[in-house]
């Protein structure tokens, strides 16, 4: 036995590849049936109400409060850990939620990943089996992990009540297979999707932002329109407005193409998600049916405070909409003058939008993102990959679907 599997933490060694194309490699073409992409794969051709409808019992309703941005919602907070946990992104909520699954003995395992022990932006997949080991999953990892691969190790360890703690397009996969692979019981704790990219493109990006991007400890992009650092060099933490990174020095595919497409910003196939977008500085969690809030039932500490709903983010949104059209044109991006980034910085967090109001001008941000970029790109999936609920939001910016990205509703026989 292997020093992390006695400290609980199992690291299966995976087989196969990603696919070519759109994929995010999320496991599923790692695992042993080759055809389960096929059905598994949210960049094809998702079915997000027949899944809501098995999941949560419902399809999320477009009329009732945000559930047209956000998904099922059966209660929403904005919440922390009191006190936090050490060495969390936030407060800890995340792996506080499946720590209390494994210490209660609702599951057996834990499906998620830790940190490469070579690099530790790098996500591992690994299998938890002690609440413990679970302070080695926290904070950020950036980079493709086929999480989703980890169910075949898990059953063949005998492990028949799981949970995974997984991103939209994971999520999406497990629950196209989760019928299949003979679990009595699955729980999954969702976290909303921050755009993705490979590991090696950010450490790219550490060293645009500081002289020793070795000693980042900690990187998190705030609600208050700020990337904050630390270090584990000594120095204090600082923070960088969003309109100073150094985003124009990026490569043009620094986010790959499944992110730019990506239909589900939210994770609403989780049981529960939990995030940062709407928490106006906390965490923002969101029940989605019986389990989320059985699982949030489970946990001792924790702080709600009310959501907070401020701003407009209707000039927001259409700026990036704008500046998305020449992007995905081929066109350069209109820069802001380097005289008025100070003055925008300064005033972004005292009268953009905040709270829930950020949460829904990210979401209508990622919904025009993928509908432009799929048209140029792949204007033949956009009939297929592009959900209602994408659609729905979109068509408050003049985005709706052109005649041959209709889906035809054959008649019944």
């Amino acid at each position: 036995m292997s020093r992390d599997q006695a400290l609980g933490l199992q690291i299966p060694t995976l087989g196969g590849a990603a696919r070519p194309g759109l994929c995010t490699d999320c496991g599923v073409s790692r695992m042993g049936d080759g055809r389960a992409c096929g059905r598994a794969c949210q960049f094809i051709k998702p079915d997000y109400p027949a899944i809501e409808a098995r999941v949560h019992g419902r399809v999320a309703d477009p009329v009732k409060g945000d559930e047209a941005f956000f998904g099922v919602t059966g209660q929403m907070l904005r919440a922390r850990l009191d006190p936090p946990a050490q060495g969390a992104q936030w407060t800890g909520i995340t792996t506080a939620l499946a720590a209390r699954l494994l210490e209660t003995g609702a599951v057996d395992a834990i499906l998620t990943v830790a940190p490469d022990p070579a690099d530790r932006w790098k996500p591992m997949p690994v299998i938890v089996t002690d609440p413990a080991a679970l302070a080695q999953c926290r904070g950020m990892r950036m980079g493709f992990s086929p999480v989703v691969a980890l169910l075949e190790p898990a059953r063949t360890a005998g492990h028949r009540r799981i949970a995974m703690i997984g991103i939209p397009c994971q999520v999406y996969a497990l629950r196209a297979l989760e019928a299949e692979m003979g679990f009595e019981r699955i729980y999954v704790i969702g976290t909303p999707c921050s755009d993705n990219t490979t590991t090696a493109n950010f450490h790219h990006f550490l060293t645009l932002l500081d002289p020793a991007p070795e000693t980042i400890s900690y990187l998190e992009f705030r609600a208050d329109y700020k990337v904050e650092l630390r270090f584990d060099d000594g120095r204090r933490p600082r923070v960088v407005p969003f309109l100073q990174l150094p985003i124009s020095k990026l490569p043009a595919d620094f986010f790959p193409m499944t992110c730019k497409t990506c239909v589900d910003y939210t994770n609403r196939l989780a049981d529960i998600t939990v995030g940062y977008m709407g928490g106006d500085g906390d965490q923002w969690v969101i029940t989605r049916n019986a389990r989320g809030a059985e699982i949030l039932a489970l946990l001792d500490g924790i702080k709600t405070r009310p959501l907070t709903d401020k701003g407009k983010r209707a000039g927001a949104v259409k700026g990036f909409l704008a500046n998305t059209e020449r992007a995905a044109g081929g066109m350069p991006l209109r820069r802001m003058p380097d005289w008025a980034r100070p003055i925008v910085s300064f005033l972004q967090p005292r009268i953009g939008p905040r709270g829930l109001e950020f949460a829904r001008a990210r979401v209508e941000m990622k919904a025009i993102e993928t509908i432009l970029h799929l048209r140029r790109a792949f204007p033949a999936r956009v009939k297929n990959m592009v959900p209602d609920h994408v659609w729905r939001v979109a068509a408050a910016y003049g985005l709706v679907p052109k005649a041959e990205e209709k889906v035809e509703i054959q008649p019944d026989p």
